[in-house]
């Protein structure tokens, strides 16, 4: 189910009859206005039900040789893989988002020296998973299968242009309905549109949890409480002041 959130509403009331013109690079294309101006900016958020979970999931290993290192850990991230693939997880869905070799070295503190130790390799992946009811288990799976470290999970809408679309309708309503008001109490009819422009709403940080090496009771999965996501726009409208004939007003 789909719900709209509070918007936040600011306008600016320009008594001059001219309009700024926009930056070069801005696509928004205005008309020329003869009575007065009104510019309202309006935040609209919905809010659903998420139908997609990201996680990721990734294996660290330790050898004396850069070689051994990065053996153990090839054969300890495949079967973290074989693992998200028996999930019912599609290849497309599964990404590798970083590599890396470093050399460990220890202090030791009476000689007050590093002492190498030997070489960690770190494979980490991001995995979308489509069955949001799933994610607990699907953790529990991945740590049992030897994943050292996950982080989320982050949850979204897959296609959320629907939700866009109703966002975008209420807020031109909205907009409306505060532009006529203004107009009224400054002595006009109504209003039309002059220009439009619109940002989308910025996603969220995905969340951090650590997984460590430790026996898991299987039949308790990882409790996951998905909740709801919002997405939504912001949109610009400007408006000039008409008189009861939808023409400018003369000043």
């Amino acid at each position: 189910m789909i719900k709209s959130a509070p918007f936040a509403l600011c306008a600016a009331l320009l008594a001059s009859t001219g309009i700024a013109a926009f930056p070069a690079h801005a696509t928004t294309v205005e008309i020329a206005a003869e009575g007065p101006v009104i510019e309202l900016s309006v935040y609209e958020t919905v809010t659903a039900e998420p139908d997609l979970v990201t996680i990721g999931a990734g294996v660290s290993t330790q050898a004396p040789t850069a070689v051994e290192a990065m053996r153990q850990n090839s054969v300890e991230m495949r079967r973290v893989i074989d693992q998200i693939l028996a999930l019912g997880v599609a290849d497309e869905d599964i990404q590798t988002t970083g590599i890396s070799l470093n050399a460990q070295y220890d202090y030791d503190r009476a000689n007050q020296r590093q002492v190498f130790r030997g070489y960690q390799v770190s494979n980490r992946v991001s995995v979308k998973l489509r069955d949001v009811d799933a994610t607990g288990a699907a953790l529990d799976a991945l740590v049992s299968a030897g994943a050292t470290n996950l982080s989320g999970p982050s949850f979204s809408i897959e296609d959320d242009e629907a939700a866009k679309d109703l966002a975008r309708a209420r807020a031109v309503e909205r907009a409306e309905q505060r532009a006529q008001s203004y107009a009224e109490m400054v002595g006009y009819d109504g209003v039309r549109v002059l220009s439009i422009s619109e940002a989308i709403q910025g996603r969220s940080a995905v969340p951090q949890m650590e997984a460590r090496s430790v026996a898991l009771d299987v039949s308790a999965s990882a409790p996951v409480q998905p909740g709801q996501v919002s997405t939504g726009v912001s949109i610009t409208i400007k408006y000039e002041m008409t008189n009861a004939n939808g023409e400018p007003t003369s000043s």
